[in-house]
C-alpha cells in the first residue's frame, strides 16, 4: 500500500483509477478497514475517477498511537487533510461509513474548500457534534424505555468508556471469532425490540461472562475468505484499542464541533444513505436523522434494505446510490 507519511502521522491506503481523474476518498468505520470499499473503488476507478481508501488512524498500515486522546476528531481529520495534501489537494468527494461518516462530516464543516460534495452512510451529520450528549435525547424510547435503557441503542457506546481496557481484551481474546461475529447480514427483525448494543451494559460486554466471541461461520456474503484473511491479521497486529479509543473523546469532539465556522452548517451537495436494518444507527424509528435536515442545505436521502454494513451487504445499491446523486448535481461531479 502506498504511504502518505508526516512527522505526526502516517497514512496508508489503497488507490485506483486514473491519476488525473476527479478525486474520490473512501473512509471505513469501526472495526473496518480501507478494503471494504473495494467494490466501489473497482466501480468509480472503472468510471475515470482516482479512488482512495486509507485505512484511518488506529487501524491497518496506520499510525496506531498509545494515547487515547489522539484518537479525536479534530487529529483524525488533519490526519485526512495530511493524505489530502499528498495526493495534490485538489477538492474531493468524500465518502464515510459509520465513524467514517464523523469525519467526514467534520472534514466538511472545517474544510469545505477542499470538498466538491460529500456522501455519508448510516451516521447522519449533528453539527452540535457527534457524542453521547447529541445522540441519546434522539433515542427511540418506545423502542428503548428510558428506565431500562437510559443510553438507548448506545449502551455499548457508553460500557467503552466505563469499560475500556475490558472491551479492547474481550474482543482481542479470539481475533478471527471476533471478526466472524462482528461482521453479519442485516436483517429487518433487528428493529424490533431493544438493540443487542443496548444490552451491553447490562451483559457486562459484548460477549457476556465469556469474555471472548462465540465460534460462527464466517458471512461468506459480507467477508470474503481473502478479506476476512486480511482483517485477521490486521486486528492480530494492532488489536482493537486504537479503533475503540474513538469512542472515548466526546468532550474533545463536541468542542471541535463548536469551532466549525457558520455553526457548522453543510452547503456543498450532501447524500446521506440509510441502512433500513441497522439497528444501532437507527434513522427510520428514532430523531437520529432529523438534526441532519437543519445542518445540510443541499441534502438528498436514500434508503437501502440493509443492515449496518451497507457497503459490504448491497454493494451494488451503494454505488448506484452515489452515482446518481453525483450524475444529478448540476453541473455533475
Amino acid at each position: 500500500m502506498p504511504v502518505a507519511q508526516t512527522a505526526r502521522h502516517r497514512t496508508a491506503y489503497l488507490e485506483a483509477g486514473p491519476p488525473d481523474g476527479p478525486l474520490m476518498i473512501f473512509l471505513h468505520g469501526w472495526p473496518q478497514l480501507s478494503l471494504v470499499w473495494r467494490r466501489q473503488i473497482e466501480h468509480f476507478a472503472a468510471r475515470g475517477w482516482r479512488c482512495v481508501a486509507p485505512d484511518l488512524r488506529g487501524y491497518g498500515g496506520s499510525s496506531v498511537p498509545d494515547s487515547a486522546s489522539a484518537y479525536a476528531l479534530r487529529e483524525i481529520v488533519q490526519d485526512m487533510v495530511e493524505l489530502h495534501d499528498a495526493l495534490g489537494g485538489a477538492p474531493a468527494v468524500w465518502i464515510g461509513h459509520d465513524w467514517g461518516a464523523p469525519v467526514v462530516w467534520s472534514l466538511a464543516g472545517h474544510h469545505a474548500d477542499r470538498v466538491r460534495a460529500v456522501a455519508n452512510f448510516c451516521v447522519p451529520y449533528l453539527a452540535a457534534g457527534f457524542g453521547l450528549a447529541n445522540l441519546v435525547p434522539l433515542v427511540d424510547r418506545d423502542r428503548h424505555p428510558l428506565e431500562s435503557f437510559p443510553d438507548g441503542q448506545w449502551g455499548y457506546f457508553r460500557f467503552y468508556t466505563e469499560a475500556f481496557d475490558q472491551v479492547a481484551a474481550d474482543f482481542e481474546a479470539d481475533v478471527p471469532a471476533t471478526l466472524a461475529v462482528l461482521f453479519r447480514r442485516g436483517n429487518p427483525e433487528a428493529l424490533v425490540g431493544p438493540a443487542r448494543a443496548a444490552r451491553i451494559p447490562e451483559n457486562g460486554g459484548w460477549f457476556g461472562p465469556a469474555h471472548r466471541a462465540p465460534q460462527v461461520p464466517r458471512d461468506e456474503t459480507m467477508l470474503p475468505a481473502a478479506d476476512y484473511a486480511a482483517f485477521v491479521d490486521a486486528f492480530t497486529a494492532t488489536g482493537f484499542r486504537g479503533a475503540n479509543a474513538w469512542y472515548v473523546n466526546d468532550d474533545r469532539n463536541l468542542a471541535y464541533a463548536a469551532d466549525a465556522p457558520d455553526g457548522g452548517k453543510l452547503r456543498m451537495p450532501v447524500l446521506f444513505v440509510h441502512a433500513a436494518w441497522d439497528p444501532i444507527c437507527d434513522t427510520g424509528t428514532s430523531r437520529f436523522a432529523e438534526p441532519m435536515r437543519a445542518d445540510c442545505a443541499d441534502l438528498t436521502e436514500v434508503t437501502v434494505d440493509s443492515g449496518h454494513d451497507v457497503l459490504l451487504e448491497q454493494p451494488e445499491a451503494v454505488s448506484a446510490a452515489i452515482e446518481g446523486w453525483l450524475a444529478a448535481q448540476s453541473p455533475p461531479r
